[in-house]
């Protein structure tokens, strides 16, 4: 027979929430938070679910935060199951978001139903926020309810958020902060022509080249003791017709920099045009240069949050965890800004957004205990 941590798991992925449909997984979230007391209040936007739910008016609030919402589950003949009726095999969870992440969510409710059930009077406040617009544009998610909650005057102490974050063991990392995700869409005008007369024409391919090559090879900084030095990635690289003998008219360019908090925003684009206009490009004349925010970068430095899930995560699994700021951004940024404690700690990071997506059995048996544990050290 499952844990009640497993069973909550296949209930949650039977749910096929590809995003940003929730498909009912809030409900059955809901329901089980419901009976042990909170208040239970949906926050949708659009066609965003989002669900704000909180046990307790007292200071500190501590938030489990997650989304419910996965990635398309890529080709179905490659998986060995129905991603969205998964099945136990060899020890493992398998099916789309069994690590990223309603095997994180399963843990949070069934750990909140042990925690409340030894602890009915605990101090200070237990919190949900969830959403299902992470995986997609995170614009109607989380975002909008922390515009809500500042509104209100309502001030998250300390956040979980329950990304899968650890390597190869459970435990052995926690990421303490985020890079900082900067987009940048450029688009260079040419003028189109035969390649037997590029006199009569304008390669904007050639005319980006030695400005690329600049870009890339560009240091833009060093990092510091919690973040590697920032990065310039090309991500899409567009231009021509498809045929041999035409010299294309424009060419689109998408590239991302992930910026530590050495580097604002600002002085980023800045010194990206410096290097186009070092190259002979001028903006307007010759392209056109779109930028999106898609985070800042956030840091949570050692205190309170940071000192109680290494003590946990050591009872529970006796590692000396990691902590770290690498890979991609998550709710976090959103909440970080607001004064909270944030850290993102959940089950292995291997199988995420692949086929065949799993997570141990026992591992989210742990996770729920080191939750528990989590919520005992800082409530009690």
């Amino acid at each position: 027979m499952s844990s009640p941590t497993v069973t909550l798991a296949l209930d949650l992925i039977r749910c096929p929430s590809v995003t940003p449909d929730d498909a009912g997984c809030q409900d059955l979230i809901a329901v089980r938070l419901a009976a042990l007391g909170f208040t239970i209040e949906p926050l949708p936007h659009g066609a965003v679910r989002n669900l704000w739910a909180r046990r307790g008016r007292a200071a500190p609030l501590f938030c489990f935060a997650g989304h419910t919402d996965v990635v398309p589950p890529g080709p179905l003949a490659d998986w060995v199951c129905d991603p969205f009726q998964p099945v136990l095999r060899d020890g493992l969870l398998i099916g789309r978001g069994a690590a990223d992440m309603k095997g994180a969510l399963a843990a949070m409710v069934t750990a909140t139903e042990a925690f409340v059930a030894a602890h009915p009077d605990h101090r200070g406040t237990i919190a949900f926020l969830l959403t299902s617009d992470e995986e997609g544009p995170a614009v109607d998610g989380t975002a909008r309810v922390i515009e809500t909650l500042s509104a209100r005057g309502e001030r998250i102490d300390y956040a979980l958020v329950g990304e899968p974050s650890c390597r190869e063991h459970l435990g052995d990392c926690i990421k303490n902060g985020r890079r900082g995700s900067l987009n940048g869409a450029l688009t260079l005008f040419g003028r189109q022509g035969h390649v037997a007369y590029p006199h009569l024409a304008d390669n904007p391919i050639h005319r980006l080249a030695p400005a690329l090559a600049a870009l890339c090879a560009e240091t833009w900084d060093a990092g510091n003791e919690h973040f590697p030095p920032t990065s310039l990635q090309v991500s899409n690289l567009q231009a021509g017709t498809g045929a041999e003998n035409v010299i294309p008219g424009n060419l689109s360019l998408r590239f991302n920099l992930r910026f530590s908090t050495e580097q604002t925003p600002a002085r980023l684009q800045q010194r990206v045009a410096a290097i186009l206009a070092a190259h002979g490009l001028e903006a307007g004349r010759h392209y056109q240069l779109d930028w999106r925010l898609s985070g800042q970068p956030f840091l949570t430095p050692s205190g309170e949050l940071v000192a109680a899930a290494r003590a946990a995560i050591a009872a529970t699994t006796g590692l000396t965890t990691e902590l770290s700021t690498g890979g991609g951004t998550s709710d976090g940024r959103f909440i970080a800004p607001t004064g909270a404690q944030v850290l993102e700690f959940g089950p292995l990071n291997a199988t995420i957004h692949q086929v065949n997506e799993c997570v141990a059995t026992a591992d989210l048996d742990q996770l729920a205990s080191i939750y528990q544990d989590l919520l005992r050290r800082l409530l009690t």
